[in-house]
Protein backbone atom coordinates (compact mmCIF):
# COMPACT_ATOMS: atom_id res chain seq x y z
CA UNK A 1 0.00 0.00 0.00
CA UNK A 2 1.27 3.23 -1.12
CA UNK A 3 1.82 5.83 1.40
CA UNK A 4 -0.63 8.95 0.92
CA UNK A 5 0.77 12.02 -0.24
CA UNK A 6 0.69 15.32 1.85
CA UNK A 7 2.62 18.42 1.37
CA UNK A 8 4.62 18.92 4.66
CA UNK A 9 6.66 22.32 4.69
CA UNK A 10 8.50 20.65 7.73
CA UNK A 11 9.50 17.75 5.86
CA UNK A 12 12.77 18.24 3.76
CA UNK A 13 11.87 15.74 0.72
CA UNK A 14 8.97 17.47 -0.08
CA UNK A 15 11.18 21.29 0.25
CA UNK A 16 12.97 19.83 -2.16
CA UNK A 17 10.64 18.64 -4.71
CA UNK A 18 8.95 22.06 -4.41
CA UNK A 19 12.20 23.62 -5.34
CA UNK A 20 11.92 21.49 -8.26
CA UNK A 21 8.68 22.10 -9.42
CA UNK A 22 8.70 25.78 -8.80
CA UNK A 23 10.99 25.92 -11.86
CA UNK A 24 8.55 25.10 -14.28
CA UNK A 25 6.22 28.11 -13.00
CA UNK A 26 9.53 30.87 -13.71
CA UNK A 27 8.86 33.10 -17.48
CA UNK A 28 12.28 31.41 -18.32
CA UNK A 29 11.65 28.15 -17.71
CA UNK A 30 8.28 28.49 -19.82
CA UNK A 31 10.11 30.12 -22.64
CA UNK A 32 12.94 27.01 -22.99
CA UNK A 33 9.52 25.06 -22.60
CA UNK A 34 7.99 26.94 -25.56
CA UNK A 35 10.97 27.52 -27.50
CA UNK A 36 11.87 23.47 -27.70
CA UNK A 37 8.22 22.49 -28.64
CA UNK A 38 6.89 21.21 -25.04
CA UNK A 39 3.88 22.69 -25.87
CA UNK A 40 0.95 23.74 -25.01
CA UNK A 41 2.03 25.13 -21.61
CA UNK A 42 -1.62 24.80 -20.30
CA UNK A 43 -1.19 20.57 -20.73
CA UNK A 44 2.25 20.35 -20.85
CA UNK A 45 3.35 21.80 -17.26
CA UNK A 46 0.85 20.01 -15.60
CA UNK A 47 1.81 16.63 -17.19
CA UNK A 48 5.46 17.42 -16.58
CA UNK A 49 4.89 18.11 -12.70
CA UNK A 50 2.51 15.09 -12.31
CA UNK A 51 5.43 12.87 -13.99
CA UNK A 52 7.90 14.13 -12.01
CA UNK A 53 6.26 13.71 -8.49
CA UNK A 54 5.71 10.35 -9.44
CA UNK A 55 9.11 9.67 -10.37
CA UNK A 56 10.63 11.46 -7.12
CA UNK A 57 8.37 9.51 -4.51
CA UNK A 58 8.38 6.13 -6.87
CA UNK A 59 5.00 5.51 -7.56
CA UNK A 60 2.62 5.18 -10.45
CA UNK A 61 0.94 7.98 -12.36
CA UNK A 62 -2.20 6.66 -12.10
CA UNK A 63 -1.45 6.99 -7.95
CA UNK A 64 -0.32 10.51 -8.12
CA UNK A 65 -3.31 11.57 -10.41
CA UNK A 66 -5.77 10.08 -7.71
CA UNK A 67 -3.97 11.75 -4.96
CA UNK A 68 -4.19 14.98 -6.70
CA UNK A 69 -8.01 14.69 -7.68
CA UNK A 70 -8.58 13.84 -4.05
CA UNK A 71 -6.35 16.39 -2.17
CA UNK A 72 -6.63 20.13 -2.82
CA UNK A 73 -3.40 20.83 -0.49
CA UNK A 74 -1.92 18.56 -3.55
CA UNK A 75 -3.03 20.96 -6.14
CA UNK A 76 -1.95 23.84 -4.25
CA UNK A 77 1.44 22.55 -4.02
CA UNK A 78 1.58 21.46 -7.34
CA UNK A 79 0.01 25.00 -8.71
CA UNK A 80 -2.92 23.51 -11.06
CA UNK A 81 -6.66 23.81 -10.70
CA UNK A 82 -7.16 21.15 -13.41
CA UNK A 83 -5.69 17.48 -12.53
CA UNK A 84 -4.75 15.81 -16.05
CA UNK A 85 -6.26 12.48 -16.50
CA UNK A 86 -3.39 9.62 -16.78
CA UNK A 87 -3.97 8.88 -20.52
CA UNK A 88 -3.83 12.18 -21.26
CA UNK A 89 -0.73 12.89 -19.58
CA UNK A 90 0.63 10.03 -21.64
CA UNK A 91 -0.65 11.46 -24.88
CA UNK A 92 0.63 14.74 -23.93
CA UNK A 93 4.23 13.16 -23.66
CA UNK A 94 3.72 10.81 -26.60
CA UNK A 95 3.78 14.36 -28.94
CA UNK A 96 6.82 15.37 -27.76
CA UNK A 97 10.02 15.02 -30.11
CA UNK A 98 12.85 13.19 -27.70
CA UNK A 99 15.62 16.19 -28.99
CA UNK A 100 13.44 18.17 -27.73
CA UNK A 101 12.68 17.14 -24.67
CA UNK A 102 16.32 16.30 -24.11
CA UNK A 103 17.38 19.76 -25.14
CA UNK A 104 14.97 21.76 -22.84
CA UNK A 105 16.10 19.38 -19.85
CA UNK A 106 19.96 20.16 -20.48
CA UNK A 107 18.96 24.36 -21.52
CA UNK A 108 16.86 24.03 -17.88
CA UNK A 109 19.71 22.89 -16.27
CA UNK A 110 22.47 25.25 -18.00
CA UNK A 111 20.32 28.78 -16.80
CA UNK A 112 19.70 27.45 -13.34
CA UNK A 113 22.99 25.63 -12.26
CA UNK A 114 26.33 27.25 -11.70
CA UNK A 115 28.20 28.79 -15.14
CA UNK A 116 31.59 27.38 -16.11
CA UNK A 117 34.52 29.08 -14.78
CA UNK A 118 37.77 30.23 -16.85
CA UNK A 119 40.49 27.72 -17.73
CA UNK A 120 40.04 24.11 -18.17
CA UNK A 121 37.17 21.87 -16.90
CA UNK A 122 36.94 18.87 -15.34
CA UNK A 123 34.23 16.31 -17.31
CA UNK A 124 32.90 12.98 -16.25
CA UNK A 125 31.36 9.97 -18.12
CA UNK A 126 30.64 7.07 -17.40
CA UNK A 127 27.47 4.66 -18.76
CA UNK A 128 24.81 2.49 -16.58
CA UNK A 129 22.43 -0.39 -17.57
CA UNK A 130 18.80 0.81 -18.07
CA UNK A 131 16.62 -2.63 -17.10
CA UNK A 132 13.55 -2.90 -19.07
CA UNK A 133 11.21 -4.98 -16.75
CA UNK A 134 10.52 -7.84 -19.13
CA UNK A 135 9.87 -10.96 -17.51
CA UNK A 136 12.16 -13.27 -19.17
CA UNK A 137 12.10 -15.45 -16.19
CA UNK A 138 8.70 -16.62 -17.61
CA UNK A 139 9.28 -17.14 -20.84
CA UNK A 140 13.05 -17.35 -22.72
CA UNK A 141 13.69 -14.05 -24.58
CA UNK A 142 16.96 -14.65 -27.41
CA UNK A 143 18.98 -12.62 -29.02
CA UNK A 144 17.44 -13.22 -32.72
CA UNK A 145 14.23 -12.59 -31.02
CA UNK A 146 15.60 -8.74 -30.34
CA UNK A 147 16.93 -8.25 -33.61
CA UNK A 148 14.13 -5.92 -34.28
CA UNK A 149 13.62 -4.23 -31.29
CA UNK A 150 15.84 -1.14 -29.92
CA UNK A 151 16.31 -2.90 -26.72
CA UNK A 152 18.85 -5.84 -26.61
CA UNK A 153 20.35 -8.46 -24.22
CA UNK A 154 23.55 -6.63 -22.26
CA UNK A 155 25.23 -7.10 -19.08
CA UNK A 156 26.44 -4.61 -15.95
CA UNK A 157 28.40 -5.83 -13.36
CA UNK A 158 25.96 -3.95 -11.15
CA UNK A 159 23.06 -6.18 -12.37
CA UNK A 160 24.47 -9.27 -14.65
CA UNK A 161 22.55 -10.16 -17.69
CA UNK A 162 19.70 -7.54 -18.56
CA UNK A 163 17.56 -6.80 -21.14
CA UNK A 164 17.44 -2.44 -22.03
CA UNK A 165 19.34 -0.07 -23.18
CA UNK A 166 22.44 1.99 -21.77
CA UNK A 167 22.66 5.30 -20.64
CA UNK A 168 25.59 7.37 -20.88
CA UNK A 169 26.15 10.73 -18.80
CA UNK A 170 28.51 13.36 -18.94
CA UNK A 171 28.58 15.49 -15.30
CA UNK A 172 30.94 18.47 -14.79
CA UNK A 173 33.33 17.53 -11.85
CA UNK A 174 33.13 21.19 -10.27
CA UNK A 175 29.96 20.91 -9.94
CA UNK A 176 28.09 17.76 -10.90
CA UNK A 177 25.83 19.01 -13.71
CA UNK A 178 24.84 17.39 -16.47
CA UNK A 179 25.94 18.40 -19.67
CA UNK A 180 24.89 16.02 -22.02
CA UNK A 181 23.78 12.66 -22.55
CA UNK A 182 22.81 9.72 -24.36
CA UNK A 183 21.00 6.07 -25.23
CA UNK A 184 22.30 3.56 -26.59
CA UNK A 185 21.67 -0.11 -27.20
CA UNK A 186 23.01 -2.01 -23.79
CA UNK A 187 24.97 -4.66 -25.68
CA UNK A 188 27.26 -1.24 -27.41
CA UNK A 189 30.68 -1.08 -25.94
CA UNK A 190 31.46 1.71 -24.44
CA UNK A 191 35.17 2.17 -26.50
CA UNK A 192 32.56 2.55 -29.53
CA UNK A 193 29.94 4.83 -27.19
CA UNK A 194 33.60 7.21 -26.52
CA UNK A 195 33.34 9.04 -29.79
CA UNK A 196 29.29 9.35 -29.67
CA UNK A 197 29.75 11.51 -26.23
CA UNK A 198 32.58 13.26 -28.05
CA UNK A 199 30.47 14.44 -30.42
CA UNK A 200 27.41 15.37 -28.38
CA UNK A 201 29.66 17.55 -25.98
CA UNK A 202 31.01 19.51 -29.13
CA UNK A 203 27.45 19.39 -30.85
CA UNK A 204 26.38 21.17 -28.08
CA UNK A 205 29.38 23.50 -27.59
CA UNK A 206 30.41 22.50 -24.11
CA UNK A 207 33.95 21.08 -24.62
CA UNK A 208 36.68 23.85 -25.32
CA UNK A 209 40.85 23.50 -25.38
CA UNK A 210 42.48 21.80 -22.57
CA UNK A 211 39.37 20.35 -20.91
CA UNK A 212 40.18 17.07 -19.26
CA UNK A 213 38.14 14.36 -19.66
CA UNK A 214 37.75 11.37 -16.99
CA UNK A 215 36.53 8.16 -17.61
CA UNK A 216 36.99 4.72 -16.52
CA UNK A 217 39.02 1.70 -18.64
CA UNK A 218 35.69 0.65 -20.29
CA UNK A 219 36.29 3.28 -22.86
CA UNK A 220 39.73 2.75 -23.19
CA UNK A 221 41.55 2.28 -26.57
CA UNK A 222 44.46 3.56 -28.04
CA UNK A 223 42.19 5.49 -30.76
CA UNK A 224 39.94 6.89 -28.55
CA UNK A 225 43.55 8.60 -26.62
CA UNK A 226 44.27 9.67 -29.76
CA UNK A 227 41.20 10.92 -31.36
CA UNK A 228 40.74 12.91 -28.23
CA UNK A 229 43.52 14.99 -28.85
CA UNK A 230 43.48 15.24 -32.41
CA UNK A 231 40.21 15.99 -33.04
CA UNK A 232 38.81 17.64 -29.91
CA UNK A 233 41.53 18.93 -28.10
CA UNK A 234 40.72 17.13 -25.39
CA UNK A 235 42.78 15.72 -22.36
CA UNK A 236 41.50 12.07 -22.26
CA UNK A 237 42.27 10.35 -18.76
CA UNK A 238 40.70 7.04 -19.74
CA UNK A 239 42.14 4.90 -16.90
CA UNK A 240 44.08 2.55 -18.69
CA UNK A 241 44.30 -1.55 -18.62
CA UNK A 242 47.26 -3.00 -17.34
CA UNK A 243 48.41 -4.85 -21.08
CA UNK A 244 48.74 -0.32 -21.95
CA UNK A 245 51.80 0.03 -23.59
CA UNK A 246 52.25 3.71 -22.64
CA UNK A 247 55.20 4.31 -25.90
CA UNK A 248 52.70 3.06 -28.33
CA UNK A 249 50.18 5.36 -27.08
CA UNK A 250 52.71 8.43 -27.05
CA UNK A 251 53.90 7.73 -30.52
CA UNK A 252 50.28 8.10 -32.11
CA UNK A 253 49.50 11.28 -30.57
CA UNK A 254 49.74 13.73 -34.01
CA UNK A 255 49.10 16.72 -34.81
CA UNK A 256 46.15 16.75 -36.96
CA UNK A 257 47.46 17.42 -40.42
CA UNK A 258 44.21 20.45 -40.55
CA UNK A 259 46.31 22.34 -38.87
CA UNK A 260 49.26 22.85 -41.54
CA UNK A 261 46.02 24.85 -43.69
CA UNK A 262 47.29 28.23 -45.04
CA UNK A 263 44.16 29.81 -43.15
CA UNK A 264 45.47 28.76 -39.83
CA UNK A 265 48.18 30.74 -37.17
CA UNK A 266 49.90 26.94 -37.58
CA UNK A 267 52.14 27.89 -35.21
CA UNK A 268 49.78 29.02 -32.57
CA UNK A 269 47.86 25.73 -33.11
CA UNK A 270 51.00 23.49 -32.56
CA UNK A 271 51.85 25.30 -29.41
CA UNK A 272 48.33 24.60 -28.13
CA UNK A 273 49.03 20.94 -29.11
CA UNK A 274 52.16 20.74 -27.44
CA UNK A 275 50.71 22.16 -24.02
CA UNK A 276 47.76 19.21 -24.28
CA UNK A 277 50.40 16.55 -25.29
CA UNK A 278 52.31 17.57 -22.35
CA UNK A 279 49.40 17.63 -19.93
CA UNK A 280 47.81 14.16 -21.24
CA UNK A 281 51.57 12.72 -20.27
CA UNK A 282 51.65 14.23 -17.27
CA UNK A 283 48.00 13.26 -15.98
CA UNK A 284 48.03 9.32 -17.98
CA UNK A 285 51.31 8.47 -15.77
CA UNK A 286 50.07 9.50 -12.18
CA UNK A 287 45.77 8.27 -13.20
CA UNK A 288 45.46 6.29 -9.78
CA UNK A 289 45.25 8.92 -8.32
CA UNK A 290 42.26 10.16 -9.85
CA UNK A 291 39.70 7.26 -9.16
CA UNK A 292 37.86 9.29 -6.68
CA UNK A 293 37.20 11.60 -9.15
CA UNK A 294 35.44 9.42 -11.11
CA UNK A 295 33.70 7.38 -8.29
CA UNK A 296 31.24 10.31 -7.91
CA UNK A 297 29.09 9.68 -10.88
CA UNK A 298 27.83 6.19 -9.42
CA UNK A 299 26.59 8.08 -6.67
CA UNK A 300 25.03 10.07 -9.14
CA UNK A 301 23.61 7.26 -10.97
CA UNK A 302 22.57 5.42 -7.69
CA UNK A 303 20.74 8.56 -7.23
CA UNK A 304 18.99 8.25 -9.87
CA UNK A 305 18.24 4.64 -9.96
CA UNK A 306 17.26 4.17 -6.28
CA UNK A 307 15.75 7.56 -5.67
CA UNK A 308 13.82 8.27 -8.89
CA UNK A 309 12.23 4.87 -10.20
CA UNK A 310 14.91 4.38 -12.80
CA UNK A 311 16.04 0.92 -11.13
CA UNK A 312 13.47 -0.84 -13.64
CA UNK A 313 11.51 1.38 -16.37
CA UNK A 314 8.33 -0.29 -17.40
CA UNK A 315 8.82 1.63 -20.80
CA UNK A 316 9.73 -0.70 -24.39
CA UNK A 317 10.70 1.82 -26.77
CA UNK A 318 13.68 4.25 -27.44
CA UNK A 319 11.42 7.52 -27.50
CA UNK A 320 9.55 6.64 -24.36
CA UNK A 321 12.75 5.69 -22.44
CA UNK A 322 15.00 9.24 -23.24
CA UNK A 323 11.98 11.11 -22.60
CA UNK A 324 12.01 8.97 -19.12
CA UNK A 325 15.85 9.15 -19.03
CA UNK A 326 15.65 12.91 -19.51
CA UNK A 327 12.93 13.54 -16.86
CA UNK A 328 15.55 11.69 -14.33
CA UNK A 329 18.20 13.84 -15.73
CA UNK A 330 16.68 16.56 -14.54
CA UNK A 331 15.59 15.96 -10.91
CA UNK A 332 19.42 14.22 -10.31
CA UNK A 333 20.78 17.56 -11.67
CA UNK A 334 18.34 20.25 -9.57
CA UNK A 335 18.26 18.22 -6.40
CA UNK A 336 22.61 18.30 -6.64
CA UNK A 337 21.55 21.95 -7.37
CA UNK A 338 19.39 22.74 -4.50
CA UNK A 339 21.99 21.90 -2.31
CA UNK A 340 22.59 17.30 -2.04
CA UNK A 341 26.04 17.48 -3.72
CA UNK A 342 28.45 15.81 -1.46
CA UNK A 343 29.30 11.86 -1.77
CA UNK A 344 27.77 11.05 1.97
CA UNK A 345 24.60 13.43 0.81
CA UNK A 346 23.93 12.00 -2.23
CA UNK A 347 24.49 8.00 -1.01
CA UNK A 348 22.28 9.09 2.02
CA UNK A 349 19.42 10.22 -0.21
CA UNK A 350 19.51 7.55 -2.51
CA UNK A 351 18.73 4.80 0.47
Amino acid sequence: MQPPLIPLNEDHKWKLLSGILNVFDSRASRQILSRRGILPLLKSVPALKIVLMSMFFSSDISYVVKETEEREGLRRFLKISSVPAENEIYTTLSQYNPEGFISFVLEILNALCPKRKSGSRGIIIDSTDINLNLNWYAKKISKKSLEEKEYKWGHSTHRGFFIGMKLTLALEYATLKPLAFLLNEANVPEAKIYPMILEELKKRRITKAGDILFADRGYYSYENYARSIREFKIIPLIFPRKNCNFSKLFNMITYPLKIFDSKRDTETEIAIYKKIIAKFKELISDWKNFRKVRSIIEDVFKLAKKAYSMENLHRYTKRSVQKYCSLAVLLVGMTINLGINEKKALQAFAE
